[in-house]
């Protein structure tokens, strides 16, 4: 992590094996964090004040791509907790709770014949028909190696 005023650096965050394919800023709650995706085919959480680790999430099966901080807040025995998510070559999207344990909460395959996950981006949709005041449709849509834009809701 660089200072942009003085040009020079003063964190460094340690801990993939390999080559680093993404890396978010968070916001809201966890605006002191980091988020990363990894060829070591890890996700992890780092708090950039004291430049640690917090957590790290391991299921993919190969290189992590993309990640993101979702809009999502899920609610369970600790309190509120937010989601992350990560897209990989393996074709999947997973979705993980970081409060409680590492645990993954659902994942999204891509289509077979896409070759993997290369990037996702959540986007409100309108809906056709409005439903119990709502007219905007959540959406989660990514790109794959092998070039379609596939839109799921």
């Amino acid at each position: 992590m660089w200072d942009i005023e003085t040009s020079k650096q003063f964190n460094e965050f340690k801990g993939h094996q390999h080559l680093i394919k993404s890396v978010k800023y968070g916001s809201n709650e966890l605006l002191n964090t980091i988020l990363s995706g990894s060829c070591d085919n890890s996700v992890r959480l780092w708090d950039i004040r004291s430049g640690q680790q917090i957590q790290v999430f391991n299921g993919h099966a190969t290189y992590v791509n993309a990640v993101k901080y979702s809009p999502f807040v899920i609610k369970n025995s600790i309190g509120n907790s937010t989601v992350i998510c990560s897209g990989s070559l393996d074709n999947t999207i997973r979705f993980w709770d970081i409060r409680s344990n590492k645990k993954q909460l659902y994942m999204v395959n891509g289509n077979k014949e896409n070759f993997g996950i290369s990037c996702f981006e959540f986007i409100a949709l309108k809906k056709k028909k409005e439903t119990k005041n709502v007219t905007y449709a959540l959406n989660l849509c990514y790109g794959s190696l092998r070039g379609p834009i596939c839109i799921c809701g």
